[in-house]
């Protein structure tokens, strides 16, 4: 199962939220129309400003929490390397090819059976 990295903002350089799930378009969407109360509905966090693709969830899982302790200029270089304006990215998910390429040392799907 593919996994998804993300990264939403309120506005260019504010709030940043990172989160992993297997359906980004759906997760996106629950964000923007605020379904659950938390973090993004309290902060209005409704942009899609990143978003990477994993081969499977468990490396997507390990890839957040890594991402979740970098500094924030450390995202927000990530954040502006893909998408240097933070224009939301919502409508052009599909168009957008952002692989995550893990480091050779990274331990892969197969070392987790």
């Amino acid at each position: 199962m593919t996994g998804f990295v993300y990264m939403m903002s309120d506005k260019p350089r504010g709030v940043i939220y990172t989160g992993v799930t297997s359906d980004l378009l759906g997760r996106v969407w629950e964000h923007r129309n605020h379904v659950f109360r938390g973090f993004t509905s309290k902060y209005r966090v409704e942009k899609l400003v990143w978003f990477e693709q994993n081969p499977n969830i468990v490396l997507a899982i390990q890839r957040e929490k890594s991402l979740k302790r970098y500094h924030r200029e450390w995202k927000i270089s990530l954040i502006e390397g893909l998408n240097p304006t933070w224009e939301d990215l919502f409508e052009r998910i599909g168009e957008i090819e952002n692989v995550y390429r893990p480091h050779p040392s990274t331990r892969m799907w197969d070392n987790y059976n």
